[in-house]
């Protein structure tokens, strides 16, 4: 029995920190603003809710917002009334916030997550990493932003928007056709 214990513990751990799962309720998180304010996920419920992961020297990442592609899809979300919330594991604050400023990112916040306590949760792979979440708190998408795993900006208008498709399916009341694909990008670091 005693050589049990620790397994058991081991599954416990495993299942309470599972990352989430396509229509289960995503459980609150809290983090700061690059600001040094506190935010919580729970603050947004009632609205459709965007996370990206990012990193602003990855190739991936300056693909979108050196277009200002990624700008564009933010401002999409935002002025639709939704969240859009940019999730950065590593780095200094004042290397983030100058990256930010220079990216013109139009995220309604950005979130320090220096410890990847977020990323963590939610098993984030690669900048960028994608989470869309519906008014009720459900996951109803995650991974890739695109369909196209590639670095160049020529193929930005190649590929199917994932995350704009799965917010346009929740704006209409439709079904999301796509749920769940893998993740390009650069590593996430922990």
């Amino acid at each position: 029995m005693r050589k049990l214990v620790p397994i058991l513990l081991c599954l416990v751990s495993i299942f309470t920190f599972a990352s989430p799962e396509i229509g289960k309720e995503v459980a609150d998180f809290a983090g700061k603003t690059i600001d040094g304010k506190s935010v919580k996920l729970s603050d947004f419920k009632g609205k459709i809710i965007v996370l990206e992961w990012y990193n602003p020297t990855c190739p991936f990442v300056k693909k979108f917002y050196g277009a200002g592609k990624m700008q564009e899809y933010q401002s999409q979300v935002t002025s639709a009334g939704y969240i859009w919330i940019t999730i950065n594991t590593g780095g200094k604050v004042a290397d983030l916030k100058k990256a930010i400023t220079n990216d013109k990112n139009k995220a309604t916040i950005v979130i320090d997550d220096t410890e990847g306590t977020i990323a963590r949760m939610f098993e984030a792979k690669t900048t960028p990493h994608c989470f869309v979440i519906n008014k009720e708190g459900i996951l109803v998408y995650k991974g890739a932003i695109d369909s196209v795993s590639s670095p160049k900006t020529a193929d930005i208008e190649k590929a199917t928007n994932y995350v704009l498709s799965a917010v346009s399916a929740l704006q209409n009341g439709q079904k999301i056709e796509v749920s769940a694909t893998k993740p390009y990008g650069c590593g996430v670091k922990y």
